[in-house]
């Protein structure tokens, strides 16, 4: 081997170590910051959430509350921008010259924070996304190096971040390759499988069990027909969804005063929270308490009501919410209105078509249809939701479901709230 091929050699092995490097460091401090973000926001929701159930004036008083502190950080202390969430990414890895701010990571983390907390309907996965993907966007600047390597580090910060969220590994990898990078190299291999390792270890570590606690017996091949219905149906919710937070951000834009848009978000939240407390925060909360015993409910006209109003109205809120300047996406309001409309159906199926279909399958399947055609990407729906469960019983009509909505939603209407513009809209 002549000495140019011994230099080449060593160059090659050294920035493998580097990549290596840096991806252990990129999984670790993403993985601690979603592990924080994760149960902060539990633990303060909580408290806040039931302060409002106790005294309704507090479901007037937090969201107005909430909004106005994000909307004086964001005007004093993160340099009057704002947080524009996945789409920032997106504009960052298709540019040589566009990059995450390094503020990008306690903006997102605070803002998302007060926004659940403060009863805004949504979650703090996109927070999170958006953090983390800022923390492999700092360390790919930092030497030179890495500068080829933009968008597998970005990604790797990303896939972190979602594997601590979800206890689910695969569905990290997944939700960066699907929605973010599109394509697979031999580095975005390497980085994403290093920090998600690296990141679930962390999980194993500080003991972070799965968010719901289920217990699936199995399933039957005779309800196929109905989960095709929950699937479409998903599809067209998630098109409501989405034309929604497009629609509201649309008409929230209009509004030049911003304590206008705060008094308006914050009216449509609290009228909201009073009439149906279950859409307070992300919601995890209502659907932990779905999830105890969903075989045994039975559906009465009232709870026929709530159910209804809960499937409309989520969309309505979690719009509000991100056009009044909260911090947010649509992974939780899908993950919360699919398992309500899986529900919903499985007992409606039960009681008038005598159907005999398990209501605890139609939730999660729900949860991972409305994902999937929400975001447009139904394998990290798959594992996302079969993470958040812990359980794989379902995954084959899961895989189905997921298949059948995103693609009925996207003939239906082929954006997303992450990659709608409007040039692309004409």
């Amino acid at each position: 081997m002549n000495t140019t091929a011994k230099i080449k050699k060593n160059y090659q092995f050294i920035k493998v170590k580097k990549l290596v490097i840096v991806s252990i460091l990129i999984g670790f401090l993403s993985a601690f910051l979603g592990i924080v973000l994760k149960n902060a926001t539990e633990y303060y929701e909580s408290i806040f959430f039931h302060r409002a159930t106790i005294n309704s004036v507090f479901f007037v008083v937090f969201p107005i509350f909430g909004l106005s502190i994000i909307f004086f950080l964001r005007e004093y202390l993160f340099k009057k921008k704002e947080n524009k969430g996945i789409k920032e990414i997106f504009e960052s890895v298709n540019s040589k010259s566009k990059n995450l701010p390094s503020y990008k990571i306690p903006s997102h983390f605070i803002n998302g924070l007060l926004t659940v907390v403060s009863g805004g309907s949504t979650g703090i996965e996109v927070s999170t996304v958006v953090a983390t993907a800022t923390i492999g966007a700092v360390a790919q600047r930092k030497q030179n190096v890495f500068r080829q390597y933009k968008t597998e580090l970005i990604c790797a910060g990303i896939s972190a971040g979602i594997t601590v969220l979800f206890s689910s590994p695969i569905a990290g990898i997944l939700f960066s390759f699907e929605v973010i990078s599109k394509k697979i190299t031999r580095a975005f291999i390497l980085s994403n499988v290093i920090s998600v390792t690296v990141a679930y270890a962390l999980c194993y570590i500080l003991h972070e069990e799965p968010l719901f606690a289920v217990d699936v017996t199995t399933w039957h091949l005779k309800a196929a027909p109905y989960f095709i219905l929950l699937g479409v149906l998903a599809a067209l919710h998630s098109v409501y969804l989405t034309r929604a937070v497009l629609f509201f951000k649309a008409q929230f834009y209009k509004i030049k005063e911003a304590h206008f848009k705060i008094i308006l978000g914050s009216l449509i939240l609290s009228l909201s929270f009073i009439l149906f407390p279950q859409l307070y925060g992300e919601g995890y909360h209502t659907m932990k308490i779905l999830f105890l015993n969903p075989n045994a409910t039975t559906l009465t006209f009232s709870l026929a009501l709530t159910f209804i109003g809960i499937i409309l109205l989520k969309p309505i809120v979690t719009s509000a919410t991100l056009a009044s300047g909260g911090d947010g996406g649509v992974f939780a309001p899908s993950l919360f209105i699919g398992a309500f409309l899986g529900l919903f159906l499985a007992l409606l199926l039960n009681r008038y078509l005598d159907a005999n279909v398990i209501p605890l399958n139609f939730m999660i399947i729900g949860m991972a249809a409305v994902l999937s055609s929400s975001i447009h990407a139904p394998f990290t729906a798959i594992f996302l939701v079969c993470g958040l469960t812990n359980d794989y019983t379902l995954f084959l009509p899961i895989l189905v479901v997921c298949l059948i909505s995103k693609y009925t939603a996207k003939m239906i209407y082929p954006f997303t709230v992450y990659t709608y513009s409007p040039t692309l809209a004409k």
